[in-house]
């Protein structure tokens, strides 16, 4: 993994949140205070009972109770915060990196692109950003500052014990974080890839379920997605494995740390030089700081995991745009609308050319059919004739507000006015119903059409999304397939709404449909 672009857009995003590094250093402080109060209670803690048990007088130990009763709560109050104040910042970085990649996507058509992969490099990648700053950086950066702090109060009456402290903290909060990170970078870094591959097999599953149990195919396609779960069960379990073995190797450097606070700080005791109180907080502080270093592992790999997940929303944001994404200015109304395409050459960014030479245009009321094999290049003519990829040679003019209806037009779950409102957020309800009527669509316009739109039949998805053009008043229209999969009465009752309701506009047809052809005025054909 390339180390570089990650760091930049942390950077990036830091620079982009204001006071994002303020908030940041305000949570580390609130996280080495809430270690330190934890640390202190249990030192302090030591010294009350080892002083209670020589039973001075009661006055002797009332600072050391109101120290054990600030620590034990003033702990609970800075963890509060400190969550409170790193997820707040958190929160602020993972909105800014969601807005900054929302609107790279909205550069470029996504068509040919993963849809499940990208789901999950969108919603889960992003919020690695979260657990990059709470599980890790904060976590970190606390624990070091506490070390230092508890190693130099133990070295101020027991240097010998502090040296071994030091030694077996610096073994618990880095070599063995070290050892087990590097042991389970692969296992952690191939998880992401292999969980958008999850995400993309379980997609295909839920949109073609029908269709695979229909064929036989339902056995194979559950195989592998069985077989990508596995690898992922796999990597999970070896990276939790690793992570086992560290704890215990950090449990062993607690045990070392104390065994050697017993035996060095005992035999000051025994020398003199160490009064007897003391011993207990020499050997039992170690056992409070090693508690608060244990969570290092599962940070050291969360941040492998963490940055490849940013990698690959890097990715994402560095990929080169596919087309012009969202339609930003569908034209203006004019009096006299129509399309002229001259000497037009089409093709994929990066692709080969696959339709050359084509001249035609269409006037105000006509129809115009583009018909052609399957994969020929209709569906891409019309991605550069609506302009969302650019025309390898030629030009194409438009006059008047453009509008498309696609062959497969998301049915978004929520009401049916909300759906038609896509095609103009400004339309009324009265616009709204408007719309419905010239489709032909009477249905309540606050019906909710589930997911996907199942609660509506096919002619009616495809009247719903039809519903969308004639709200936005577009003067050209282009149609992608759309008798689709509609059966014969349906098709024809949807092609009559759609010329009753164009009569005055320019429509560009791609079809495979025969019948639709025979209702076009002329003909393009690709070959």
């Amino acid at each position: 993994m390339q180390e570089g672009r990650p760091a930049s857009l942390l950077t990036r995003l830091l620079d982009a949140v204001p006071g994002a590094r303020a908030r940041l250093a305000g949570s580390v402080l609130l996280a080495f205070c809430a270690t330190a109060a934890s640390v202190a209670l249990m030192g302090v803690s030591a010294w009350l009972l080892s002083r209670a048990a020589e039973h001075p007088p009661v006055l002797y130990l009332e600072a050391a109770a109101v120290g054990v009763r600030f620590f034990g709560i003033s702990r609970g109050g800075f963890r509060y915060l400190e969550r409170l104040v790193g997820h707040d910042v958190a929160l602020r970085l993972q909105s800014a990196l969601r807005l900054e990649t929302y609107a790279r996507l909205a550069r470029t058509t996504l068509l040919g692109r993963r849809r499940g992969d990208l789901l999950a490099r969108v919603i889960a990648d992003v919020e690695a950003i979260q657990d990059l700053v709470v599980r890790v950086w904060i976590p970190f950066a606390s624990s070091a500052g506490v070390l230092l702090v508890t190693v130099a109060a133990i070295a101020f009456f027991s240097p010998g014990s502090a040296l071994v402290l030091l030694a077996t903290s610096v073994v618990a909060a880095a070599v063995v974080p070290w050892v087990a990170r590097t042991a389970s970078a692969r296992a952690d870094a191939i998880a992401l890839p292999l969980r958008g591959e999850l995400a993309d097999a379980a997609r295909e599953l839920t949109r073609t379920a029908a269709d695979l149990v229909a064929y036989g195919a339902a056995g194979s396609r559950l195989d592998a997605f069985a077989a990508v779960d596995e690898k992922l069960r796999q990597a999970s379990a070896r990276s939790a494995w690793i992570r086992g073995v560290g704890t215990a190797a950090q449990v062993l450097a607690a045990g070392a740390a104390v065994i050697g606070a017993l035996a060095i700080a005992g035999n000051q005791v025994h020398d003199g030089t160490l009064a007897p109180v003391m011993l207990a907080v020499a050997v039992l502080t170690p056992l409070a700081l090693h508690e608060a270093l244990s969570t290092l592992i599962t940070s050291a790999q969360i941040r492998t995991r963490a940055r490849a997940a940013l990698q690959r929303v890097s990715e994402v944001l560095d990929a080169e745009p596919v087309g012009a994404g969202d339609l930003t200015d569908p034209g203006t109304p004019v009096d006299h609308p129509g399309l002229d395409v001259r000497d037009l050459a089409v093709g994929w960014p990066g692709q080969p050319e696959i339709v050359t030479g084509l001249t035609f245009g269409v006037r105000a009321g006509e129809k115009v059919a583009i018909v052609g094999p399957s994969g020929i290049g209709k569906t891409t003519v019309a991605a550069t004739i609506l302009g969302l990829i650019p025309a390898r040679q030629g030009e194409v003019v438009t006059r008047g507000r453009i509008g498309y209806l696609a062959q497969d037009a998301h049915i978004f779950t929520t009401t049916i006015t909300e759906n038609v409102r896509i095609g103009n957020r400004d339309a009324t309800d009265a616009e709204i119903a408007d719309a419905l009527a010239r489709a032909g669509l009477d249905l309540d316009p606050n019906r909710q059409v589930g997911e996907g739109g199942e609660s509506l039949s096919g002619g009616e998805a495809r009247r719903v999304a039809l519903s969308r053009l004639l709200v936005g008043k577009y003067q050209v229209m282009i149609l992608d397939e759309p008798t689709e999969h509609l059966d014969a009465a349906t098709a024809t009752a949807l092609i009559d709404d759609i010329w009753a309701g164009s009569d005055e506009r320019p429509v560009l047809v791609i079809t495979h449909d025969p019948a639709l052809v025979a209702r076009c005025d002329r003909l393009i054909t690709l070959a």
